[in-house]
Formats: structure tokens, sequence, C-alpha cells
């Protein structure tokens, strides 16, 4: 759901840019303010995870369409909402940086959309609620409930959110409803399986690192989890990518079937397509990626002095 400069206007674009200007600097005052910013080697690795499972498109079945994790309502979870939007800012700024995804001046857009409205919105106002004061007592039923219901949340609002900024932006002649009428249903999709696959690991790791959802653990005890997240990263972005769907996301999809060009071609792979230079543009975006947030844990820690 990555928006393109070509669907944004400049005002609007600006506008989204000091939108998410201000979210970073309240949600980096409050972790500065918190101590949280010792969480920086964790919130590195999981950004760096982040980044290589968004490059693992799945196939959306009989729509010719696909989608991939966007991991904001995993990073809330499991390290609270703030942190979860510096981690999905630095991910979106080194894939539009380095490797042109979603471009500059969406970049704004794209963070409040993948970034604001599933940290805070999906996380805080769905997630929390259905879990209740005591989210290890709950059931692992509730919380995938809890946790699909959110992910659809946030994404069918972000799908919204794409959809009016691209009628407020005024430079694209796509039919708003009609548009609308795509991107909703398609998300709903996308929005079921992100929501799974984030309660199955939500789930593991309940079992696994109960600490984890009850304080900060002491940096000694995160040591073989920062070991097993970047195993997982480099397997991800390394072998997974060979297996990502080439079918358009949701909203390429959308936008060719409200412009007209329906016709698509099922390129789902059945099997892996090894792609090396793939493979090393997920390993350095990764790379990127966590030195990008220890970098910003390291500036944290030095103001908090």
């Amino acid at each position: 759901m990555h928006m393109a400069d070509a669907l944004i206007s400049p005002v609007v674009g600006a506008t989204m840019w000091v939108a998410a200007g201000a979210t970073l600097a309240y949600c980096s005052r409050t972790l500065r303010q918190t101590r949280q910013e010792q969480l920086a080697p964790l919130m590195g690795v999981l950004g760096a995870f982040i980044f290589a499972a968004q490059m693992i498109n799945f196939s959306i079945p009989l729509t010719g369409s696909s989608g991939h994790l966007g991991g904001g309502l995993l990073l809330a979870i499991l390290l609270g909402p703030h942190a979860a939007f510096v981690i999905i800012t630095s991910v979106l700024t080194v894939q539009a940086l380095f490797f042109g995804d979603g471009g500059l001046l969406a970049l704004g857009a794209n963070i409040c959309n993948l970034g604001l409205l599933p940290c805070f919105v999906g996380y805080l106002l769905i997630y929390q609620p259905l879990l209740g004061p005591d989210p290890l007592a709950c059931s692992a039923r509730r919380v995938g409930i809890a946790t699909a219901l959110a992910a659809i949340g946030g994404l069918q609002l972000g799908a919204f959110s794409v959809v009016m900024l691209t009628l407020f932006s005024g430079i694209s002649s796509l039919p708003v409803d009609g548009f609308l009428l795509l991107m909703q249903p398609i998300h709903l999709a996308i929005g079921l399986v992100e929501g799974l696959a984030t309660a199955a690991i939500v789930l593991f790791l309940r079992r696994a690192r109960p600490d984890l959802f009850s304080s900060i653990a002491p940096a000694s005890s995160i040591k073989p989890l920062l070991g097993a997240v970047c195993l997982a990263t480099a397997l991800t972005a390394g072998v997974g990518s060979w297996f990502a769907s080439t079918q358009p996301d949701g909203l390429e999809w959308s936008i060719a079937r409200t412009s007209g060009a329906t016709e698509q071609t099922d390129h789902a792979r059945s099997w892996p397509a090894v792609d090396t230079s793939t493979s090393l543009e997920g390993l350095l975006g990764a790379a990127a990626t966590l030195s990008l947030i220890l970098g910003i844990g390291f500036l944290l820690r030095r103001l908090s002095k």
C-alpha cells in the first residue's frame, strides 16, 4: 500500500510530511522520557525483519493481486506504539531513499498510512480494548480474533486514507467511487492474512518469552532473541524473497482495475525463483534499516543524558 508520488500533490505531500514528522517527534520524546531507547537493539533487528518481510508478497486467490505484511501492528504489540512508529518510519525511509519504493513526496503519507494508523488506531483503539487489562490471561482464540480485527481495521483505514489523499490531491483521473470500491475489499483480504500471521507470531512469543509482554527485559536476556530475529531476517531476505508473488499489490491492482487495465496474469510462484540480486538488495536494505534505528537509539540516549 505504498503510495507513489504520482498520486500526491505537493500540498498534500507536504501536509502529510508535517503530520508524520510531528508524530515522529512525539514518539521520540516519549521513548526518551520513558528511557525506552535502551530497546534500540531489539527495535533494530525487528525493523530489519519487517523490511525483509515486506519483500514477500503473498497472492490473494482469484483476484490477480497480492499483499505483504505491514508489520506496524506486530511491532506495536511487541514494543508499544511509540517504538513501533519509529521503526516503521525507518523502514519506509530506507525503502524510499534507496529502493525507490513509494517516493519522497509520498513518504509522509506512507508513514501515516502504514505507521500511524496500525500503531495507534489499530493497536490502541481495537487490539487493546478487545483483550482487556490482562492480555497474558487471554485465550489464544481471543488473541487471534483481536489481532485479526486490529489488522483489518488498520488496513481498511489505510486504504480509505489512500483514496482520500488521492482525491484531495486532485492530480489523478481515477474515479473515487470505483477506486474506493476496489481498495476496501482487497485490503480486507490482505488484512485478514496479516492478522492471522501476526497472531501466530504473537502466540508463539507469548509461550516462548512471556516476559516480553509484561515488562522490559534486561538487555542480557534478549541476546538469544536478537540472534534468532537476525537469523530469521537473513533467511527471509536471502531466501524467502525467492517465493514472493510478482502479482501487483492491492494498491497497484486497484489502480489498474479502476483505470480499465483489467487484464492480469497469474505470476504467483509455486517454487523458488533464485534471484541473488533480490537477496542482496534485501540483505542490504535490512542492514540499512538496522543501522538507522541503532543510530536513532544512540541519538535518543545522548539527548536523555
